[in-house]
């Protein structure tokens, strides 16, 4: 196959509704409007097999693809957390005020990821962690898989064990060839809104690692549970109430199919900002910008920043009922399919103004260009983080104070009690 970019532009409806629709079936596709250039939007396998030493493929000038060669750095459940893990641990040793901890040992900037660990070879780790509170809940998710595909909650070992036999995994104490499972302590209190669980799907755009530049889609949406949220163990099994993912939801016997239990993130900054007031709104987005920006630099030292990529992924958050955001995963491949008409509309124009950052103006792509587009082209995207400028303004600086006291981009005032604050996460 040809991995080309170029000139991108949507025929018919009709076209684009096809070529939505064979997004997740086809390991790749052709999204172009002619025959001299094509670009093929690849999936994370064909994406592996190209970048393989094996296959002795080479991208010319003119190529670019839609994955890093080993995104799965950050996309994978078990090595996101590892390598946030490493990051957090390489600031304390820089003494970087990043790495704060309370007087209880949590950090105070860097803790976004609930308490994780890998199965099964830190069974032994979790069993300690679980017999400090043995009361808590825990979610168990297969490290390589989608869609809430696998997933399950517990509160007791012998569950944990059970799993195991079931599993006919023998022993937790060394690695099996059985597939490798994360396990988190579940975020029990999340914020509800008319009684249901929800979290914020987002997309932010990677155009270069090194240095790190990458952009936040203004169009996010929130997915909400079809049945209301109690933290029952007797409901533990319920994964209407737990789980948040489409695949499972529209399964609902209450789920509709005309909103698809969505919410725009429009519409969830003005209702907490109704609700809980505009400062502690700005604040809570703030922070998300904050949490996005914190992984991607814990990945960029591992990621093979290969010129000719970039990447969109799937953040995925979930908003406890203090306001305080959780990191759960990272998606390489995030749905491209669309549930609803607004859904549709969203997508076509995530594409488009992806396309229009990686290929600007329609030309035929060189990966050699600095990947910084006129911000004509970024369409609803906005720039959340750039490395360089922020270097070269000399306010790439460690934090000082805690996150989360503006919003908008580097560089950017914002408005806290009336008065103008710096941006300071940044």
């Amino acid at each position: 196959f040809r991995i080309m970019a170029g000139k991108v532009k949507w025929v018919t409806d009709i076209e684009k509704s096809v070529l939505i629709n064979n997004f997740e079936k086809r390991g790749w596709i052709q999204v172009a409007e002619n025959e001299d250039w094509n670009f093929y939007w690849m999936s994370v396998q064909t994406i592996r097999n190209v970048f393989s030493v094996e296959a002795g493929y080479r991208l010319s000038d003119d190529q670019i693809v839609n994955h890093f060669p080993n995104h799965y750095e950050l996309t994978r459940k078990d090595l996101m957390v590892k390598n946030i893990k490493r990051y957090r641990k390489e600031l304390e040793k820089e003494g970087s005020p990043l790495a704060e901890k309370d007087e209880n040992g949590k950090y105070i900037y860097l803790d976004f990821v609930p308490v994780t660990f890998m199965l099964p070879a830190d069974y032994n780790l979790f069993v300690e962690e679980f017999r400090k509170n043995p009361s808590s809940t825990w979610i168990m998710k297969p490290c390589g898989k989608a869609q809430g595909k696998g997933i399950f909650l517990i509160n007791k070992l012998s569950q944990i064990k059970k799993w195991s036999r079931d599993s006919k995994t023998s022993s937790f104490v060394s690695q099996s060839s059985k597939e490798a499972y994360v396990i988190s302590l579940y975020i029990n209190n999340p914020l509800l809104i008319g009684g249901k669980k929800f979290d914020l799907r987002l997309y932010v755009l990677v155009s270069t690692y090194r240095p790190l530049r990458c952009y936040m889609y203004k169009l996010g949406f929130c997915r909400f549970c079809t049945v209301k949220y109690t933290p029952s163990t007797s409901e533990l099994d319920n994964m209407f109430v737990h789980l948040t993912n489409v695949a499972i939801q529209k399964h609902g016997d209450d789920y509709n199919h005309i909103h698809g239990g969505k919410w725009t993130v429009s519409n969830l900054r003005l209702y907490l900002e109704s609700t809980r007031g505009k400062e502690v709104t700005n604040k809570l987005f703030d922070e998300i910008h904050w949490i996005i920006v914190q992984s991607l630099k814990a990945v960029a030292p591992v990621m093979n920043n290969d010129k000719h990529c970039f990447e969109c992924y799937g953040y995925d958050i979930i908003i406890d009922d203090k306001l305080k955001p959780w990191l759960i995963e990272v998606n390489a491949s995030p749905s491209l399919t669309s549930s609803t008409a607004n859904d549709r509309i969203l997508k076509y124009n995530l594409i488009n103004d992806t396309l229009n950052i990686a290929v600007p103006n329609g030309e035929i792509p060189d990966c050699k260009w600095n990947k910084s587009p006129p911000k004509e082209v970024l369409g609803n995207y906005e720039v959340l983080y750039d490395e360089e400028m922020a270097q070269s303004d000399g306010t790439d600086r460690d934090l000082r104070s805690r996150p989360g006291q503006s919003t908008g981009v580097k560089g950017s005032r914002a408005r806290d009690a009336g008065k103008p604050v710096l941006t300071t996460w940044k």
